[in-house]
């Protein structure tokens, strides 16, 4: 297969770059921004396989030109993670990115016979609702608030619907709190994991001070991209809509301790009163993402839990993280 990932730089995109590579497929990487330099270390071995194309996603002429030049599925990652500041300050260039760049996509990809189409959504489109039940499951209302779910959750329907006119193959994926290899500050991401402000802050020998314990359904990017690629590659699924998420509920904070292990000096805790915490928690509490729906018809779970995620993110950051 080969697959064109537009926001393929971004850390989830470029996790499911590296995915599809270690599974023999072709990937183009389609983006904005060039390849961080940790992601050019990492995907270097698949070279003969990964194409990238720098382009803007609300150009419709770069789009549709990437798309004609030969894929089989696109990812439809490219997003900004806004938060409020942003919200109020640049909210056409938040619709446009994450919202209005999705139906020249799915045109080019229903007149160039692409197979499948995934959209990544997120869990933020629960919105308020998130915030009242224990487990999410697909089917419950969502009422998304920030701009940033709202255009996630409206991708979902337009997705859906356009699908419904064409006969065309759209999946959309509610991800749960991401974190993992590649994540880093940029233009697009307001809202960061604590895991990687803790790496950050291992980076730079300061001690890593989280505002609070943060209990979520994290999830690591390596089992965000084996769902995405176990999508890619089934024959025919059953739903148009997916929760991807850990069934292991753990905290930012005992995520960071277990990474602190072995890094001599690096200290990971809360801070303490009249301290100055380094590191946010910026994802609201929620109810945990169902993930019935991909357990019973692939068989998925996700492999990582605190201990396994903290420890294979520690050998990659000791290799690729420290840029």
């Amino acid at each position: 297969m080969h697959v064109l990932i537009f926001g393929g730089a971004g850390f989830v995109g470029l996790n499911i770059a590296q995915g599809l590579l270690e599974r023999g497929h072709a990937a183009t990487i389609f983006d904005a921004a060039g390849l961080p330099a940790a992601a050019q270390r990492a995907l270097a071995p698949y070279r003969e396989r990964l194409h990238l194309v720098q382009g803007d996603v609300t150009d419709a002429s770069a789009v549709a030109a990437a798309v004609a030049s030969g894929c089989d599925a696109v990812v439809l990652g490219a997003a900004i993670t806004a938060g409020p500041e942003r919200d109020a300050a640049d909210p056409e260039r938040i619709l446009a990115v994450n919202l209005l760049a999705q139906v020249p996509i799915l045109q080019a990809a229903r007149g160039s016979g692409i197979r499948r189409v995934i959209n990544l959504s997120s869990a933020a489109s629960y919105g308020d609702s998130g915030q009242r039940f224990a487990v999410l499951e697909e089917t419950m209302p969502c009422e998304p608030v920030s701009l940033y779910a709202i255009t996630k959750f409206a991708s979902e329907r337009v997705a859906a619907r356009l699908s419904d006119l064409w006969q065309t193959d759209v999946i959309s994926v509610r991800l749960s709190a991401v974190f993992g290899p590649f994540e880093r500050a940029g233009g697009v991401r307001d809202t960061p994991s604590p895991q990687a402000l803790i790496a950050a802050c291992c980076a730079r020998n300061a001690p890593a001070l989280l505002n609070e314990p943060g209990d979520k359904d994290w999830v690591y990017a390596v089992d965000v991209a084996d769902a995405i690629c176990r999508l890619l590659e089934a024959e025919r699924p059953q739903h148009r809509l997916y929760n991807i998420s850990n069934a292991a509920m753990f905290t930012a904070e005992a995520w960071g301790r277990a990474f602190a292990q072995g890094r001599s000096g690096f200290v990971c805790r809360l801070a303490e009163q009249g301290e100055a915490p380094t590191v946010p928690v910026f994802a609201p509490n929620r109810g945990r993402l169902s993930t019935t729906r991909l357990a019973e018809e692939f068989g998925w779970r996700a492999r990582f839990d605190c201990a396994a995620s903290a420890e294979h993110f520690g050998r990659w950051f000791d290799q690729h993280g420290r840029d």
